[in-house]
């Protein structure tokens, strides 16, 4: 018997009936929502402060700012697939592809950064003369 012109959830193999799988979803109280704002309000203030104050300054070491900002919003990107793409409550599988996701970019700024941070290693040629002098 064919099971070609039968509705989706009808069919059926032999004597086994396919299972329906029900996803139910987390509630979350206003109260986390508010919770969440605060946190992102400050941070997003912090990183107001990080662009007006001069880092490099106080802590001698220039990127300090591009650095401190950088991890202001891997905090706020984190806080926003935590609680707003709800991979907070999700299942085990969904968290290791987010975490695995997390640790990949920090992977590739970390060879942004090895790259930046190391170019002054090589001398640059001081500029472009003729050996006559013209």
């Amino acid at each position: 018997m064919s099971t070609h012109n039968q509705p989706a959830g009808n069919q059926t193999s032999g004597d086994s009936e396919v299972q329906e799988v029900v996803h139910t979803h987390h509630i979350i109280e206003p109260i986390v929502y508010i919770k969440v704002f605060s946190i992102l309000v400050v941070l997003f203030l912090a990183t107001l402060g990080v662009a007006l104050f001069d880092l490099s300054k106080h802590l001698h070491w220039g990127p300090a700012n591009i650095v401190v900002a950088l991890v202001i919003a891997m905090a706020k990107a984190a806080v926003i697939v935590l609680y707003f793409m709800h991979v907070k409550y999700a299942s085990r599988l969904t968290q290791v592809f987010a975490v695995s996701a997390m640790l990949w970019l920090m992977l590739m700024f970390s060879f942004t950064f090895a790259d930046y941070f190391t170019r002054s290693w090589i001398p640059q040629p001081g500029s472009w003369t003729t050996p006559g002098g013209r």
